[in-house]
């Protein structure tokens, strides 16, 4: 069975992520804010919008650069980190396999935001850590320096580190739009694979508008697939466009049976990190709106069996006890009351999400992507169908809870 993996290596053991679902060709886990699905669950959550930086260019026309020119450019600006993890008494999941008691050494890479010594890597990478270790340009020649974490955000596995150095020392790289980038096109990974110092990689954008899930178990949305090759300690990393630019943080493979790299890896959007970034640099913490559902894709099949009088549509499968959802009214299905449909585990009852202020929603990832650009506190107009019953609710959006609550 396939499985998704972060990428993080641990020498001797790493925490298990657990998470908010929405399945995805019946493979991968998704949380996007809280909308969660059962079987093909998914979460409703918002980065908070913050206005981002203009990229320092759009994707440009023409060949671009080598795979050479692209490793000489940015290489010195992609950092090696190691995280000494505290003991927890208990046997820890390696994400690849395998595992150990006590505390460890985790492995990843990130790489240089600023001259002001800041670095972007994945929050899975250094949670639970003590203490860490970056190591600027070739790990083979430099000696680690100590990182403070500035900020992390479970919900899109960003962290935000610090490390006190001369600017000289420092190589940011280019950031570049990941809304610009378009299936197909080249790109490059660097990173630190197996404790490999700096390896490249490259391949194309396989596809967009992935959703994985995030540490904390909610869903990231608009992930970029690739088949760069990536491995256990690529975590953290940039992927690349033919610009030089990064376009996403390499976090997770799809892996059959906790081996490697198979030709499907995830980057985090760099407008999504962006956006976390500035947050975290600011207060340390980021908020997402949340809307507290778990729900499923209203298929024909599904409608017909279930006697709605629509056929596509995202339908509640649960609501959070007391989130904003249950106090606007919306209804979930009930786990008493279940059907099998398509191999899939129905809870009925529930609404019908058709519409958010007036938009078209033709699954639960219309949801989670609109609950996305909210902020907490924004209000959003729902249309439901419950059978043949229309009705129209106004919920005001929370700040997501630290973790997806079941």
């Amino acid at each position: 069975m396939s499985k998704v993996r972060r990428l993080a290596s641990t020498s001797v053991g790493a925490a298990v992520i657990g998470g908010l679902i929405v399945a995805i060709v019946g493979l991968i886990a998704i949380g996007a804010g809280w909308v969660h699905s059962s079987s093909n669950a998914s979460t409703a959550t918002a980065l908070a919008p913050v206005p981002l930086p203009q990229p320092a260019s759009q994707q440009t026309s023409g060949k671009g650069q080598t795979v050479n020119e692209i490793y000489k450019e940015d290489s010195p600006g992609v950092v090696f980190v190691q995280s000494q993890l505290k003991s927890q008494g208990t046997s820890l999941l390696n994400p690849f396999g395998g595992g150990s008691s006590g505390g460890g050494t985790a492995t990843g890479s990130g790489f240089v935001l600023d001259h002001d010594g800041h670095i972007l890597t994945n929050a899975h990478v250094v949670d639970g850590a003590t203490s860490i270790q970056v190591t600027l340009g070739n790990s083979d020649t430099s000696s680690p320096v100590t990182a403070q974490v500035v900020g992390k955000d479970p919900s899109t596995d960003v962290a935000l580190l610090k490390v006190n150095v001369p600017a000289d020392q420092l190589h940011p790289v280019t950031l570049g739009n990941s809304a610009a980038t378009q299936v197909g096109n080249p790109v490059v990974a660097i990173g630190n694979p197996f404790g490999l110092n700096r390896t490249v990689t490259s391949g194309i954008v396989s596809a967009l508008q992935r959703q994985i899930k995030a540490p904390n178990g909610f869903t990231i949305s608009n992930v970029i697939q690739t088949d760069a090759a990536i491995n256990p300690g690529n975590s953290g990393g940039p992927l690349i466009d033919a610009n030089g630019q990064v376009i996403g943080i390499t976090s997770q493979i799809e892996s059959p049976n906790g081996g490697g790299n198979v030709g499907i890896g995830f980057a985090v959007p760099i407008n999504t990190v962006r956006q976390v970034a500035q947050q975290l640099l600011q207060s340390g913490t980021v908020q997402h709106a949340y809307l507290g559902i778990s729900g499923t894709d209203l298929t024909p099949q599904i409608a017909n069996a279930l006697n709605v009088s629509v056929d596509q549509g995202a339908l509640v499968q649960s609501v959070t006890p007391d989130g904003p959802a249950d106090k606007a009214g919306i209804e979930g299905g009930s786990a008493d009351a279940t059907m099998t449909i398509a191999g899939q585990r129905i809870n009925t009852g529930g609404d019908v999400i058709t519409d958010i202020d007036g938009r078209p929603v033709h699954s639960m990832t219309d949801v989670i992507d609109d609950i996305s650009t909210k902020q907490p506190g924004d209000s959003v107009q729902l249309s439901l169908v419950n059978g043949s019953q229309k009705r129209t609710v106004t919920v005001t959006l929370a700040n997501r809870p630290a973790n997806v609550k079941q």
